[in-house]
């Protein structure tokens, strides 16, 4: 339940077919050496990095659009034509992130940049599990939905301040106020672009971890630093089109489990 949590307020790429060649699979130990020899490492992150902190992907079975069609609950237009049945899925989406914890795959990050490898974090996640862990700089794609601003006039609302049994909730000004959150229909912020597009731009490693590399426009994070000259791993529990396509190597498993393993190599 994860957009990829509102990380999937985005569109799907179908338009790319699979390539041919795909990744050589690699070791914790094999992508320690990878890191030793190319430094500057940005990370992107999916839904999947946040599975085991008890975050469902909201694409998978048992996820959000199993039971909310997202253009019906996910789309800026749906929240302001009848924003209190968008409420209803906004009230539980709430409730599975702020009961959610880091898990050691966002501790192992938040160390990799402790040490001076990792640079920059992107994340399509919006459960702030990457700040919670530690994490300095972190580019959050698609917004925070702890976070909560007036559709009107932007202003900031402290989620302490806000009365969830009393939907919607509405702004001084008016305005309807809503997750601070990229929602279908809605472009990324400008600033989040251009500081996603700057990391993968000067990476010399991008990791992508749980994301499958379908929701645009944060696909294309991984060719533009590909495009300069980037080394590209993809950790995931099975291969993905960008296997197949963009990734130079592939770390097969839980990325709770094998990032940890990879510090210790470091």
């Amino acid at each position: 339940m994860n957009l990829e949590l509102f990380n999937g307020f985005g569109e799907i790429r179908e338009d790319e077919p699979f390539m041919k060649a795909k990744a050589k699979e690699i070791t914790p130990q094999e992508l320690a050496g990878i890191i030793r020899r190319h430094p500057r490492v940005v990370a992107l992150t999916g839904a999947g990095i946040s599975v085991e902190s008890g975050i469902p992907d909201f694409r998978s079975a048992g996820g959000l659009w199993a039971r909310f069609d997202p253009m019906e609950y996910a789309h800026i237009q749906a929240f302001r034509t009848n924003p209190a049945k968008v409420w209803a899925m906004l009230q539980e989406m709430d409730a599975v992130i702020t009961r959610a914890r880091p898990n050691p795959a966002h501790y192992a990050l938040a160390e990799l940049e402790a040490r001076g490898f990792l640079v920059g974090i992107i994340t399509q996640n919006v459960d702030n599990l990457h700040q919670a862990a530690g994490s300095k700089r972190v580019v959050e794609y698609h917004g925070n939905a702890l976070h909560f601003i007036c559709d009107n006039c932007r202003g900031h609302h402290p989620r302490e301040t806000l009365d969830f049994s009393q939907t919607p909730l509405y702004c001084l000004c008016g305005g309807l106020i809503r997750p601070d959150v990229v929602f279908f229909g809605e472009a990324i912020p400008t600033a989040a672009q251009a500081e996603a597009e700057e990391l993968a731009q000067h990476c010399d490693l991008m990791i992508v971890i749980g994301t499958s590399g379908e929701v645009a426009p944060a696909s294309y994070i991984p060719a533009i630093a590909k495009e300069w000259n980037a080394v590209i791993v993809e950790n995931n529990l099975e291969p993905t089109r960008l296997t197949y396509s963009l990734v130079d190597h592939f770390l097969k498993g839980s990325a709770g489990k094998l990032l940890p393993l990879t510090l210790t190599e470091l």
